[in-house]
């Protein structure tokens, strides 16, 4: 026998958890909020220090809750992100437990949901799980038995906790674009392996990024119009916001390598692949630059031309000869930071609604399983699913489902 039953069970107590719980009390759904640590806890332990948000102060807010700040066009640090969460916490007031894990979810033959957690057995009507996008790193197993200090971008904090020695950072996305810089701004030697990316501007035509892919409706694309690519925009909050130019990186002194692609004791071997990793991203960027001057132009809006937008530095020694093997320890490199990409980890779910990837198989975030939601996945109905800005959308849309049901 369960130790309790409830109406609706929400698995997570981040961002998405506390906007499930704010929609479900806006329709009067009881309803209980299970979180296995703190509130926001991945912004809290699987952050770096130096970490400086991608979005622009003026568009971070949750439902009904604006984000207070002093400047519209900064971007603010993880603490502060902390702080805003938490009052958001304070606000919705959810009926919430923390440092309680669900281990198993289950299913009865007469269709009601099993949770068994480390504080008891719940039954529910309904479960959402909102357990966040990033659950797990992914890690190739590459270096598995080598003694160099290896650490994943979710457990990266500073430079000082890396030995001394020149760095590798493997990955180039937004994560692995910022904590590269980080550390060739604290004068470490840094070698970065660049893949396929999405590089996109900071700001263009005087309005930033976020502002335009609202402007054009582009974060409102849905899964089924995007198709295969989920490559995420390169950009960087930190410095006061900036583009990533990888070429701009290797005149300040870092090492750019084409993708890892085999390792034989402290020796990689380097994919030919750098210089086509780097024109796939400057495709990506003048295709967005143009994108948006034949928007300007059809719209007939009053912004500045930015032809500086369009020039390219010239490719390094490291991009005209690159290095097709690298050897750890003749490089003198200390330490790999692995920041190549998350994924979910729902293997605590045994119902059958994972694909064949362990990936949830739903239809904006309602599974074929009735009474049985996601929220806060990536591209769960759109591109901004998993924005601050955009979750509060997709848990009306569960709620609803939700109070249907009843």
């Amino acid at each position: 026998m369960p130790d309790e039953k409830i109406e609706t069970l929400v698995i997570g107590g981040g961002q998405a958890g506390l906007v499930m719980s704010h929609r479900l009390k806006q329709r009067g759904l009881s309803h209980l909020v299970l979180e296995r640590h703190r509130i926001a806890e991945r912004w809290r332990s699987e952050r770096w220090d130096g970490l400086i948000f991608q979005f622009p102060n003026w568009s971070v807010r949750l439902p009904d809750f604006p984000f207070p700040h002093s400047d519209p066009d900064g971007f603010s640090d993880t603490a502060t992100i902390i702080k805003f969460i938490e009052a958001y916490a304070d606000f919705v007031a959810p009926p919430i437990r923390c440092g309680v894990a669900v281990t198993r979810l289950s299913q009865r033959d007469g269709g009601r949901f099993i949770a068994e957690t480390t504080d008891g057995t719940i039954e529910a009507d309904n479960v959402v799980v909102a357990t966040g996008p990033y659950q797990r790193s992914v890690i190739p197993d590459l270096l598995r038995d080598h003694p160099v200090f290896q650490v994943c971008a979710a457990d990266y904090k500073n430079p000082e906790q890396l030995p001394p020695g020149a760095v590798l950072v493997a990955g180039a996305g937004a994560s692995g674009a910022q904590i590269a810089e980080e550390l060739l701004q604290a004068g470490r030697r840094v070698y970065l392996s660049v893949g396929r990316h999405r590089r996109l501007p900071r700001r263009y035509r005087s309005r930033d990024l976020i502002w335009w892919l609202a402007e054009m409706q582009f974060d409102q694309i849905t899964p089924e119009e995007r198709g295969q690519a989920r490559l995420g925009p390169v950009i960087s909050g930190a410095y006061g916001g900036r583009s990533i130019d990888f070429r701009d990186f290797a005149a300040r002194g870092m090492i750019l390598l084409g993708r890892l692609d085999a390792a034989d004791g402290g020796v990689l071997d380097i994919a030919p692949s750098l210089d086509k990793s780097l024109g796939d991203g400057d495709i990506a960027f003048t295709t967005f630059l143009d994108t948006v001057d034949e928007y300007v132009k059809r719209r007939r809006l009053e912004l500045p031309e930015e032809p500086g937008a369009r020039a390219t530095l010239p490719d390094p020694p490291c991009v005209t000869a690159p290095q097709a093997r690298l050897d750890l320890a003749a490089e003198g490199i200390s330490s790999i930071i692995w920041a190549t990409g998350y994924g979910v980890d729902f293997g605590w779910i045994d119902i059958p609604v994972l694909d064949a990837r362990g990936e949830a198989v739903h239809r904006n975030g309602i599974s074929a399983v009735s009474g049985l939601y996601f929220l806060g996945l990536q591209w769960l109905s759109k591109m901004n699913s998993s924005f601050l800005s955009g979750v509060g959308d997709d848990a009306v849309v569960l709620a609803d489902h939700i109070l249907a049901r009843r």
